[in-house]
């Protein structure tokens, strides 16, 4: 086939490969019809009427449909089968439906999933048809109304993620945080509430999520309450910023658990209560203090900070002293472990893309959709974490190692036995 190509190698159809790719894409998709026709037919050469004649033969082509596939817009002419026979406890006729291009299909499974994955990352259903008509070259099978439907397969994803049983798995650490969303039919703002851990091979996963008016207590002990009743045993450490309504929730289900105080936070929480003449000074003595050297260091910077902050800002400095052996706590573990458990950055990372995402929509529709979006998104974003550094020290720590300054201790009695 002849085709006028310009100077620049586009044609009036696209560029020059594209027009190759999808022609050699129609030419593949045709001759696999075909094969599945023949092989099919082929089978089946021995099913024949009483006057010997075939029951399943060739009867010409389907009307031509265009395809919307990866490598763009193709038309396609399915090859049809006459099948005569019936089913002989039903009476029904037997009809030959293609695998490979079903009668209902416009559009390939790999647009589907990118469909979801474009309206997650920011793109709005209503810029579907012209964003991908542009690169596909057509809009068939493209509509803001296929995303509506896959949201509420999304819901009921959510649905089942939480129900699985727990029990089969062992959460060593855990982070939780909450992501706020604004709810375009509400006033008020939807309070995400987010569990997500480490588990015994040291890679990291979400737990569990589910949505409230606010981050209460209340609200974080029916999350946690959940997580225990469906077999989750309690964490050796949580991570989590200053607010009560978690660490509350946490000492009612799992009152073992130690706590750890996100420095992140924190830091943010000391620095906005002096001015800012002082705060570059006053966050590199707060740096001082979690990146110290091990946990004796870490009080000594403790000590530095009240010494320097303590006449004129008493209560900043008491925003660290009175909650310093929880900001603290990290040190207690292994030293590989520290970058991962002194923050909450884990979740506040995926949360970046959610914020984006409601930004671009001025918000979720309803809080179901809401609570859907912020799973997947979250789903999403899971096999990209890695796991924490030296992942085989998390088994030790659940089995009760001891460490100081963030090294293995051995136990004196099991080396004098």
């Amino acid at each position: 086939m002849l085709t006028v190509v310009n100077a620049d190698g586009s044609t009036p159809n696209g560029s020059l490969i594209d027009e190759i790719v999808r022609e050699g894409a129609r030419r593949m998709l045709a001759a696999a019809l075909e094969a599945e026709v023949d092989s099919y037919i082929a089978e089946l050469t021995d099913q024949r009427d009483g006057n010997g004649r075939r029951l399943v033969v060739r009867n010409g082509y389907h009307r031509p449909r265009k395809v919307t596939t990866v490598a763009g817009a193709i038309e396609v002419r399915a090859p049809r089968v006459n099948d005569k026979r019936t089913d002989d406890a039903t009476g029904e006729r037997q009809r030959f439906s293609s695998a490979i291009l079903p009668p209902w299909c416009r559009k390939s499974p790999k647009i589907s999933e990118v469909l979801p994955l474009l309206y997650l990352h920011g793109l709005s259903s209503g810029d579907f048809v012209p964003a991908l008509e542009q690169f596909l070259g057509s809009a068939a099978g493209l509509s803001p109304a296929t995303v509506t439907r896959l949201t509420t397969q999304w819901q009921a994803d959510h649905t089942a993620f939480q129900d699985r049983d727990l029990s089969a798995t062992d959460y060593v650490y855990v982070w939780a945080d909450g992501v706020h969303l604004r709810i375009r039919l509400e006033e008020a703002k939807a309070a995400v509430l987010v569990l997500m851990g480490v588990r015994a091979d040291g890679t990291k996963e979400l737990i569990a999520m589910t949505d409230g008016y606010r981050e209460s207590s209340e609200a974080w002990a029916g999350l946690l309450r959940d997580c225990a009743r469906r077999g989750m045993r309690a964490p050796v450490l949580a991570v989590g910023d200053g607010a009560l309504g978690f660490w509350n929730a946490l000492n009612e289900v799992f009152p073992e658990t130690r706590h750890q105080r996100c420095w992140v936070h924190k830091t943010a929480n000391v620095l906005d209560a002096l001015p800012k003449s002082a705060q570059p000074a006053a966050k590199r003595a707060v740096q001082e203090i979690y990146n110290a050297e091990d946990k004796e260091h870490a009080a000594r910077a403790v000590r530095d900070f009240e010494r320097a902050y303590g006449a004129k800002y008493p209560k900043v400095v008491k925003r660290i002293t009175d909650d310093e052996d929880e900001l603290l706590a990290f040190f207690d573990f292994p030293a590989e472990h520290w970058i991962h458990l002194r923050t909450t950055n884990p979740i506040e990372s995926t949360f970046a893309t959610v914020r984006l995402r409601t930004k671009v929509t001025k918000g979720a529709g309803s809080r179901a959709a809401g609570l859907a979006m912020v799973f997947k998104l979250i789903e999403s974003a899971q096999a990209r974490l890695r796991a924490v550094n030296a992942p085989h020290l998390v088994a030790l720590v659940r089995a009760g190692a001891r460490f100081e300054r963030g090294h293995l201790v051995e136990r004196s009695e099991q080396a004098a036995a």
